[in-house]
């Protein structure tokens, strides 16, 4: 809770934090229950959530706002975290951990079935922690995106608050000897990585799917991602993505000669464009949409978090091939991901995107706030679209107008060399048992690791895959090679984990007394 100070006030540990809480899509509210029994600091809500085979309570762990000061009026706040224990139970099992990122838990709990399917498997414990400033884990409530509140969301203090709760977590399950694998993907996969980098002796292993650890260090080319994006759909037809190129120049050309009403009748936008900064927006507006469509490029239609047909790509290039139109072949395939259900009736520019320090795209609402910090302090994502080695209009961003919108935006400048002093940058040698996946479909994945680095850091490339498809569950429309690489990351692990289950059982055999 905040007070008028801004001060939050810290909650009693014993006791139950009461929720009403709506389950997320395809789940239902079950009976009231309470488990386990509340140690100090740990606090849990009176709520059970069903998914089909799958038991996921939904609880709550006090954290100190700030895990690297040592002053006596440090606040606290509620991390949310997912658990159950149908799979596995207390002694020596493992746990699998998965590191959120940008958004609600509930979001990549529903679509990491992957790690559902190897907990059955493996007797797994199962936690999905949710990432500090996103989801309900908001340190000052709904005023933690202010300025002065906000200087606490970091991926170090992200670190520290999976470590607390899993070292937590270990003591009351009483299951200190569990070997804790990290999952992750995307920025997700980045952080799995970084756990196991940073606390070789809490984590044992991490599957990082989709994590472009290097591009986000600021390594590689800012041209490389929206043009990852174009082959995507060259890869498709190959008249694609000039279809699209072609179409961009029409709109410039009508906006140069200030055709501001055909451009918003061809386009159905809600507000009539009046000036060439609208027309960098209506860019902007279009070129997310078609990076979504790219990175979610499914074998099956997709429903959470946002709908999407099978195979998109092939749809929006089918529809631009049809349409005479150029602008209006536009406006049609943007629709796949905008306007999937039909039911509106215009495109609102201002309210369906952001523009943000992340130039592949923020979410809306709290959770691009949050997402749009990150890109202004730690995490570097300078890529730009030229026209050229891609099918986007020209959209510069360089880093000295990061360091001017963040400047304005929040107050800070952006750390551009931290992570690669802290996550070691390209030289990755002395790291050991992270599994980088990444998809070939995937406009992420040259900013990832895709060399084996040595026998235990090793990187999977996977064909027909789009953005971590190897984390979600199984599907019969899987592509063979994302089933083959599932059944590799699990013998990967089931080793790493049997490996520790021998250690733990000869260190305690050399224990016992004769």
């Amino acid at each position: 809770m905040i007070g008028t100070s801004n001060v939050q006030e810290t909650p009693k540990p014993p006791e139950l934090i009461k929720t009403s809480i709506m389950p997320p899509t395809n789940v239902q509210l079950v009976q009231e229950v309470t488990w386990p029994p509340p140690p100090p600091q740990v606090i849990v809500s009176q709520v059970e959530i069903e998914r089909p085979t799958l038991m996921l309570r939904e609880m709550y762990f006090l954290q100190p706002v700030d895990h690297f000061t040592f002053t006596s009026n440090n606040r606290t706040f509620l991390q949310r975290y997912l658990f159950t224990d149908q799979f596995g139970d207390s002694g020596n099992g493992p746990i699998f951990f998965y590191t959120g990122n940008e958004g609600d838990i509930w979001n990549f709990a529903n679509n990491s079935g992957f790690i559902i399917e190897q907990a059955a498997e493996q007797n797994a414990l199962v936690v999905f922690a949710e990432h500090r400033y996103y989801g309900k884990s908001l340190p000052f409530g709904t005023k933690s995106f202010e300025k002065s509140n906000i200087v606490f969301l970091s991926v170090e203090q992200a670190l520290a608050d999976f470590v607390v709760l899993l070292t937590k977590l270990k003591t009351v399950l009483d299951a200190e000897d569990s070997p804790v694998i990290a999952f992750g993907g995307s920025y997700g996969g980045m952080l799995s990585a970084y756990m196991r980098m940073k606390y070789p002796n809490i984590v044992l292993g991490a599957l990082a799917s989709s994590a472009p650890i290097f591009s986000t260090a600021g390594i590689g080319s800012s041209a490389q991602f929206f043009r990852d994006v174009t082959k995507e759909f060259e890869r498709c037809n190959s008249d694609c993505p000039q279809q699209i190129r072609e179409a961009f120049q029409a709109l410039e050309a009508l906006g140069q000669q200030e055709e501001w009403n055909e451009i918003t009748n061809k386009m159905h936008l809600c507000e009539a464009v009046m000036s060439l900064k609208d027309i960098e927006r209506l860019y902007g507006w279009a070129r997310n949409g078609f990076t979504v469509i790219a990175m979610y490029n499914y074998p099956y239609q997709m429903n959470t978090p946002r709908s999407l047909p099978e195979n998109p790509v092939n749809i929006v290039c089918r529809i631009i091939e049809l349409i005479p139109d150029p602008i209006e072949a536009l406006r049609a395939g943007l629709e796949i991901y905008y306007n999937i259900s039909g039911d509106l009736r215009c495109f609102d520019i201002y309210t369906q995107f952001m523009p943000c320090a992340d130039p592949t795209g923020c979410a809306l609402g709290s959770e691009g706030q949050a997402w749009d910090f990150q890109a202004c302090t730690e995490i570097n994502l300078l890529y730009e679209s030229n026209g050229l080695t891609d099918m986007f209009p020209a959209m510069p961003f360089t880093e000295t107008m990061r360091e001017e919108y963040c400047h304005r935006k929040w107050g800070v400048r952006p750390s551009q060399d931290w992570l690669k002093l802290q996550y070691w940058g390209n030289d990755l040698t002395t790291a050991s048992n992270i599994i980088f996946s990444n998809g070939i479909l995937d406009p992420w994945a040259n900013g990832g690791v895709l060399k084996n680095v040595s026998s235990s850091v090793i990187a999977l490339i996977i064909d027909g895959a789009a953005h971590h498809l190897d984390l979600r569950g199984s599907h019969p429309r899987d592509p063979a090679a994302v089933t083959l690489a599932r059944k590799v990351e699990s013998l990967i692990i089931k080793t790493w984990v049997k490996k520790h289950q021998l250690y733990i059982t000869h260190v305690y055999s050399k224990r016992v007394i004769t």
